[in-house]
C-alpha cells in the first residue's frame, strides 16, 4: 500500500517536486496537493509512476557486510554515496540502507553476493536482538552479518555463524535490523529490469526535439 507519508518522504528528496510528480503521473499540478490533503484518491494506474518518479523503492547500497569475512573501515574505501542502489520490487516506507554480503559463514541462509536491506537507525535495545540475525558494527569498526547472542555481561555479546567460530565478548556500536533479503539471482534480474526501463526511457526522449522526430 502506498502511504501518504511515503509520498511526502519522496518529495523531500533533492530535485523532487509536486510539479514534477504531477507531470510523471500525467495529471494537473493541483492533483498532487489534493492527494496529500486526502481530498483525492490515487488511481491504480498512477501507483507505478509515483513510485518511479519519487524512487520509493530505491535503497542505497552503503557497503559490504562480512559473513565470514571481516569488513573493516581500513579495508573498505567507498564513495559517500555508496556502491549504487538496488530497486526493490515494492516501495518501502522506512529509512533503509543495503549491504552486500561477503563470505559464506551464514550459508545456507545467506550467500556471497546477496543483498540485505536494513533499517538505517537502530530502533530497539540490544537485548531485543538476542537470537536474531542482523548486520552489526563493532566498537572497533568491523562490520558483520551474524546472529547476536547474549554475552557474559549486559554490555557485550557473542556473534555466531552457521559455519564459523563465534566471535565472543565484543561491544556493538550499531545493529542494523534486517527487513528484506534479496538473493543474488534476484538482484541480477531486478538490475536488468531497471536497466531496461532506463533504456526505454532514454529512447523515448532521445529521438525528439522541439516536438519533431529527428532523422538522418
Amino acid at each position: 500500500m502506498l502511504e501518504l507519508k511515503m509520498i511526502e518522504r519522496g518529495l523531500s528528496k533533492p530535485g523532487k517536486t509536486k510539479g514534477g510528480l504531477a507531470a510523471a503521473m500525467g495529471v494537473r499540478p493541483g492533483a498532487v496537493s489534493e492527494i496529500l490533503a486526502e481530498a483525492r484518491l490515487i488511481k491504480a494506474s498512477e501507483l507505478q509512476p509515483i513510485i518511479d518518479y519519487l524512487e520509493l523503492n530505491a535503497v542505497p547500497i552503503m557497503g559490504r557486510v562480512g559473513a565470514g569475512a571481516s569488513i573493516g573501515p581500513e579495508l573498505e574505501q567507498l564513495p559517500p554515496e555508496g556502491l549504487g542502489e538496488v530497486e526493490l520490487p515494492f516501495p518501502i516506507a522506512e529509512e533503509t540502507i543495503a549491504f552486500e554480503v561477503v563470505g559464506d559463514s551464514m550459508l545456507p541462509k545467506y550467500e556471497n553476493g546477496d543483498i540485505i536491506v536494513v533499517y538505517r537507525d537502530q530502533r530497539h535495545p540490544l537485548s531485543s536482538f538476542y537470537g536474531e540475525e542482523a548486520a552489526v558494527r563493532l566498537k572497533s569498526g568491523e562490520r558483520y552479518l551474524k546472529t547476536i547472542e547474549r554475552g557474559k555481561t549486559a554490555h557485550v555479546v557473542n556473534l555466531t555463524s552457521f559455519n564459523a567460530k563465534p566471535i565472543t565478548s565484543v561491544k556493538l556500536e550499531w545493529i542494523g535490523e534486517i527487513c528484506v533479503t534479496l538473493p543474488r539471482g534476484q538482484i541480477d534480474r531486478l538490475r536488468a529490469r531497471a536497466a531496461g526501463r532506463s533504456r526505454r526511457k532514454a529512447a523515448g526522449h532521445g529521438g525528439h526535439k522541439d516536438g519533431k522526430t529527428s532523422s538522418k
